[in-house]
């Protein structure tokens, strides 16, 4: 972590500060320089961002994840079919819809932004409602996401997530493995249809994904 610090590429400073699992190091007497030296480093990073659209991208990042990161327990509690699940949905869809007519504004207007503008969080978010949304909108912001990983403006293994769940969508097999389905019946998860799968961790690997069985184990 020094080492990166030092050399400049270590710029999360809000992880550094907040995760208990570096509470052992607090007391370290190098500890100080590492913190100045993130700070410094995330500075310098997010000198030239586009602060107001970085609050907004934020905003929408949290949404579009909060409630998702309850589905499991709603679940949990009340059942996969039950109302609550329903209504729990509900909410997800209406915020979605909301979000989306953002992204749509962002990328109609400034093309797809590379972190150099709106930050990595911010870059996430704009693939994040993206694949959230439906088919036609997907199809719609697939080709600027191809030329925005062209140009080094978004994450090869996003775009691989998106592929994915268009091929699937249209009736088509999935190239990545990224897609998981679940049994209606069993609730038991399952890959969805994929081409040639002898060769989907080569396929991983050139987008930046780990292996077939890691994601699936996950």
């Amino acid at each position: 972590m020094q080492k990166a610090a030092e050399e400049g590429n270590y710029i999360n400073y809000d992880h550094i500060t907040t995760d208990s699992d570096l509470d052992n190091l607090h007391s370290d007497k190098r500890w100080d320089k590492i913190l100045a030296q993130v700070k410094a480093n995330k500075e310098k990073a997010e000198a030239n961002l586009d602060k107001p659209l970085v609050a907004t991208l934020d905003t929408i990042y949290e949404e579009d994840q909060s409630l998702r990161k309850q589905i499991r327990d709603v679940e949990a509690e009340f059942g996969r079919d039950s109302k609550e699940m329903k209504a729990h949905w509900a909410k997800i869809i209406e915020k979605d819809s909301i979000n989306l007519i953002k992204i749509q504004n962002i990328l109609d207007e400034r093309g797809w932004l590379g972190s150099d503008v709106i930050g990595r969080q911010g870059n996430s978010t704009l693939f994040l409602v993206i694949q959230h949304s439906d088919l036609e909108i997907q199809e719609k912001y697939l080709p600027m996401m191809r030329d925005a990983v062209d140009e080094g403006n978004a994450r090869a293994s996003s775009l691989a997530l998106l592929e994915d769940r268009v091929a699937l969508r249209k009736g088509e097999k999935q190239i990545y493995g990224s897609q998981i389905g679940r049994d209606p019946e069993t609730g038991e998860f399952y890959v969805s249809p994929l081409i040639d799968p002898e060769n989907v961790d080569k396929r991983r690997a050139k987008v930046g994904l780990g292996s077939i069985a890691d994601y699936v184990s996950n």
